[in-house]
């Protein structure tokens, strides 16, 4: 057998090493499931046939309670079993940190865009001023058209630039 084909033979079989921490249960219509993710709330125990790193489900159910005389015979070793528990907060610091970076990183990103826009608007704003002094100044105007003919805006023209630079001057000075 050729080399590269072992290669890829021992690396498909590792591949099913994965599959190895799956879940399995039975729904509602009696059909096997099998996810990575554990079955819904509304499974019953009962049907749950497998579960990721504990081999074979349980058949029985856990109790809810405890016997009373279990409880009643090892108070002191149950206190002690529950202040050596680790304390579960709910929250992980981690996600809770890494969720507050992400915070900061769209707040700085927004401020940044933010800032990009007003700058944006001034530069808007400082050439509608400019090109309104132009235009009322009253004097000829210069353009050149698409064939690079060189020419004076006429009144119309005039007009409508200078309706234009004000709209830029309302919308974009304050």
């Amino acid at each position: 057998m050729k080399p590269h084909k072992l290669l890829l033979l021992i690396l498909a079989s590792t591949w099913a090493l994965g599959a190895s921490a799956q879940w399995q249960w039975l729904d509602k219509d009696g059909r096997k499931v099998f996810s990575d993710r554990p079955p819904p709330l509304e499974v019953p125990q009962k049907n749950i046939l497998k579960q990721p790193g504990y081999g074979k489900a349980s058949s029985q159910p856990v109790p809810a309670q405890a016997p009373a005389a279990a409880t009643t015979a090892a108070p002191a070793s149950a206190a002690a079993s529950a202040s050596a528990a680790p304390q579960v907060s709910g929250k992980d610091k981690k996600l809770e940190e890494a969720k507050a970076k992400a915070d900061a990183e769209e707040a700085s990103k927004k401020k940044a865009e933010e800032e990009r826009i007003a700058k944006v608007k001034a530069d808007n704003c400082a050439r509608a001023r400019k090109s309104q002094t132009s235009l009322t100044s009253g004097g000829l105007i210069g353009t050149v058209n698409d064939k690079g003919e060189r020419g004076f805006m006429d009144d119309a023209t005039r007009e409508a630039e200078l309706k234009r630079a004000q709209g830029v001057i309302a919308s974009d000075c304050s």
